[in-house]
């Protein structure tokens, strides 16, 4: 079962007021900005690039990173994991990061510590 919207926006907060560093790729904004244009329209997307996106450390995903995710998601042979997703592994390996504030199943079968619990 899916955290609920309030539980997620609480663990944010809680990060944000640990200062700890946020980090993302270009590609999670991608995704993210896209889903947000379709559900709630261009307001939504100013609200990400104004008021989320200036408190986020975000590694832009190079041809070594692209290439690296693609190698584990077609290495992991599962239909339901995303180029995006695998590109967050690589990069949350390479910077050693443990935790993520994620939804997504996928980042706890990969032995990632997901927020909200």
């Amino acid at each position: 079962m899916l955290p609920s919207h309030d539980a997620t926006v609480a663990a944010f907060e809680r990060l944000l007021r640990g200062h700890r560093p946020l980090l993302t790729t270009n590609y999670v904004l991608l995704e993210t900005a896209a889903l947000l244009q379709r559900r709630f329209g261009l307001p939504a997307v100013r609200d990400l690039e104004s008021r989320v996106v200036p408190l986020l450390t975000v590694r832009w995903v190079d041809e070594t990173i692209h290439r690296r995710g693609m190698e584990r998601l077609l290495r992991s042979d599962r239909r339901q994991l995303s180029l995006v997703d695998c590109a967050s592994f690589v990069v949350m390996d390479t910077e050693g990061v443990e935790d993520a504030l994620a939804l997504d199943a996928d980042f706890g079968t990969e032995g990632y510590r997901t927020l909200p619990d």
